[in-house]
């Protein structure tokens, strides 16, 4: 699915138009509906108040069409238009017209802090006041007003996009903006809703189809692309019927030090779950009878020196290399890194302390290998690329580096994003159950066994960043998120495999709701879910 830009999706609504033989009031009263379905299917005529606040442009003109309809069904619904300014678009005007004519009910008109209406903590708060098209924090008396509905503890509902929220671009002033419990957007997510500095904001999304030009929305150059289960099933490889261990690859693992061994454990066996033909595990002499008795399936090359990596070496070519895991910052790893970095042909997966070490060593920046897959944690990125202001910048500064050494950047978080030159993929499945120690570990195991196996690096990163929170996903719904471990992860790599093309209904992105502030991507049972929400 395309992530588009406020531009572009303005050019989505005109091309609609004009190609369905429609008018902008229609298109309104479409988006309308479809907000009200959602929420009738929800409430089902339950008597609690809804307060609908419409602002005064076409976001505002959608909240009037649910108000009208909401009304129109004898829901208990307050109307209040926000009247900020005296501007207000064609649409909005019709729709104001509309609701009085309609429904006999006059909407009550907010003019300062004076008309703030009294909420109740189990009524429902149904946000339209600004839409994509803000281009400014709400400010006096509206962003207090922002300020008095969060407080409410009322349910929100925002229509598109929490009022305030600025679509593709940073936050000015996060207490001007709406904090929704839902946001219904329309047609295509916001790449707002993704990032950790304003995806809070927005919690739990739905999108609702209100019949926008596919054509125009799949061949639009996206800001980024969403990978979920449809599109991770379109990177698979199949087994081959003859194929053997040699078929799919060599995996070399450079990893761990003194009380780090575990990490080279955890890297070796999920490149072997993800389907890699044979493992080497490359480690200090410490680690040998660890990884002799824990992995029996694989090799194990040892250094020199007991407790850390001094000098990689190993009697055949490796068709990737997984590197940097728990290994440490000696100087002589250092070293290392630069002699294996100068002379291998293979292509790189490298985390953790092989990324400090090339933060802090512009000798061995200049050796970076092309082609090969970074994978950062926050702290390990700003340390390669320099601090950031905002998320947007942030994800400029990656494209930069990627372009300037021709790698993949993979940038953990909840919603995992991948970076190759000037694209931008964000993963969809994952849970935060998977926020423990050795889950980095596991998904440099996952992409080396995959590089392995013939992916190309960014089919490889985008289809190991799935399947790593896709098996995630599988653990947690046994085992719930406090009780997972990176080993679990590894274990339901095979559940993922066999259920990656089952019907994704619950976890296929474009057929479901996003992560709620807990990033719970599983689709809610209707049932329980209405009795909860009516509480």
């Amino acid at each position: 699915m395309n992530i588009l830009s406020v531009d572009q999706i303005y050019k989505a609504d005109k091309i609609t138009i004009k190609n369905q033989n429609i008018d902008s009031v229609q298109l309104m009263e479409r988006a309308g509906e479809q907000v009200f379905d959602w929420i009738e299917d929800i409430l089902m005529g339950a008597p609690i108040h809804i307060h609908v606040f419409c602002g005064i442009g076409n976001n505002g003109g959608d909240g009037l069409v649910v108000g009208r309809l909401l009304i129109e069904s004898d829901y208990n619904v307050t109307v209040y238009v926000v009247n900020f300014s005296d501007k207000r678009s064609k649409d909005f005007l019709h729709n104001y017209d509309r609701i009085k004519t309609d429904t006999k009910v006059w909407p009550t008109l907010i003019k300062s802090e004076k008309d703030f209406p009294e909420i109740g903590s189990g009524d429902i708060v149904l946000d339209s006041i600004f839409g994509i098209g803000l281009n400014r924090s709400p400010e006096g008396w509206v962003k207090k007003l922002i300020e008095h509905l969060n407080k409410s503890g009322a349910l929100i509902i925002s229509i598109d996009i929490p009022s305030g929220l600025f679509a593709n671009k940073a936050l000015e002033d996060k207490d001007a903006v709406i904090k929704a419990t839902h946001t219904l957007t329309f047609q295509i997510p916001k790449l707002a809703f993704f990032l950790p500095e304003t995806g809070p904001f927005a919690s739990m999304v739905k999108t609702l189809d209100i019949g926008l030009d596919q054509k125009f929305i799949e061949e639009a150059e996206p800001l980024a692309q969403l990978i979920s289960q449809e599109e991770a099933q379109s990177f698979y490889i199949p087994r081959k019927k003859f194929g053997y261990k040699g078929t799919y690859g060599h995996a070399l693992i450079v990893a761990g030090s003194y009380g780090k061994i575990g990490a080279a454990v955890l890297a070796s066996t999920a490149a072997f779950r993800i389907g890699a033909g044979m493992v080497t595990a490359f480690v200090p002499k410490c680690g040998y009878n660890i990884l002799q008795t824990t992995l029996p399936e694989a090799m194990v090359i040892t250094d020199k020196e007991e407790e850390f990596i001094t000098e990689i070496t190993s009697d055949f070519e490796p068709t990737a290399i997984g590197i940097g895991m728990g290994m440490g910052k000696n100087q002589a790893t250092v070293q290392a890194l630069k002699k294996l970095f100068k002379n291998s042909k293979s292509q790189f997966v490298i985390d953790a302390d092989a990324l400090n070490n090339i933060s802090e060593n512009k000798d061995l920046m200049k050796l970076l290998p092309k082609k090969s897959i970074l994978t950062p944690h926050p702290g390990e990125l700003k340390r390669l690329i320099g601090s950031w202001n905002d998320d947007y910048e942030k994800l400029e500064k990656v494209k930069k580096f990627s372009k300037k050494h021709d790698v993949v950047v993979i940038v953990k978080g909840a919603y995992t994003a991948t970076v190759y030159e000037d694209k931008i993929y964000i993963n969809t499945s994952g849970n935060p159950g998977m926020g423990t120690a050795g889950s980095g570990d596991t998904l440099s195991g996952i992409l080396t066994g995959l590089l392995c196996q013939g992916y190309d690096i960014l089919s490889a990163s985008l289809f190991g960043v799935f399947m790593h929170g896709f098996a995630g996903n599988k653990a947690a719904d046994k085992m719930g998120y406090e009780a997972l471990i990176a080993g679990d992860i590894i274990e339901n790599l095979s559940e993922a495999y066999v259920e990656l093309f089952m019907d994704p209904e619950n976890d296929n992105w474009e057929d479901d709701d996003l992560f709620d502030d807990d990033w719970d991507d599983d689709d809610w049972d209707d049932d329980e879910w209405e009795d909860d929400f009516l509480k």
